[in-house]
């Protein structure tokens, strides 16, 4: 399969996902601005939700650029990365219902935990198909944040039940800790362009 349709097909899923998430917004009954009250769970846990699988949409599509092949087993990868994300409806619907208790915080913990080590998993995928001299491998250095992450998640998800609040608290660290740009894979697509006009 082409990059590009793999790419295309992803994109809509994601697409998809974030569409299911914005219909849990009801529109209020009433015309006062206290009828949005019972909204604002669901708000925060969509703006939340929204901010991950847009994280996720823009690192996808910054490793997919920096790829030439896709194989079988990249094909698997990217739809193990995809059903996780593709639970992102459901959990955000739970701990929103339920105003961010405990056990649905955790569940949506858990949820952030396998988009993180699947997101790992394809990018452990193509980079054993394009090989350690690769764009990607080069760009991805010691990628702290990547391995910081998964263990954040670990510690909320128990923490949920002692705090829902301090839950919350870490997944909105770790989504604020990947707003910064990152720019790696940028640079080492960059540097690869410099590289072949200068052997041209």
């Amino acid at each position: 399969m082409n990059k590009g349709r793999l790419e295309a097909f992803s994109d809509g899923v994601i697409a998809v996902i974030i569409t299911i998430m914005v219909l849990e917004l009801r529109v209020p009954h009433g015309d006062e601005v206290a009828a949005l009250a019972p909204v604002v769970p669901v708000f925060l846990s969509y703006v939340l939700s929204f901010v991950y699988v847009g994280i996720y949409w823009n690192n996808h599509h910054h490793m997919l650029h920096a790829t030439s092949r896709v194989t079988g087993g990249v094909l698997w990868a990217n739809l193990h990365l995809l059903f996780w994300l593709s639970l992102f409806p459901f959990t955000t619907a739970w701990m929103s219902e339920n105003h961010f208790a405990s056990a649905p915080s955790a569940l949506y913990g858990f949820v952030l935990l396998m988009a993180a080590v699947s997101y790992w998993l394809l990018q452990q995928c193509i980079i054993s198909v394009e090989g350690r001299e690769s764009f990607l491998h080069r760009a991805i250095g010691s990628d702290w944040k990547g391995k910081l992450s998964p263990v954040l998640y670990l510690v909320a998800i128990p923490l949920a039940f002692v705090s829902h609040w301090i839950a919350q608290a870490i997944y909105v660290a770790v989504a604020l800790m990947w707003l910064v740009p990152d720019r790696r894979i940028e640079r080492a697509l960059a540097d690869g362009g410099e590289l072949r006009k200068r052997g041209a």
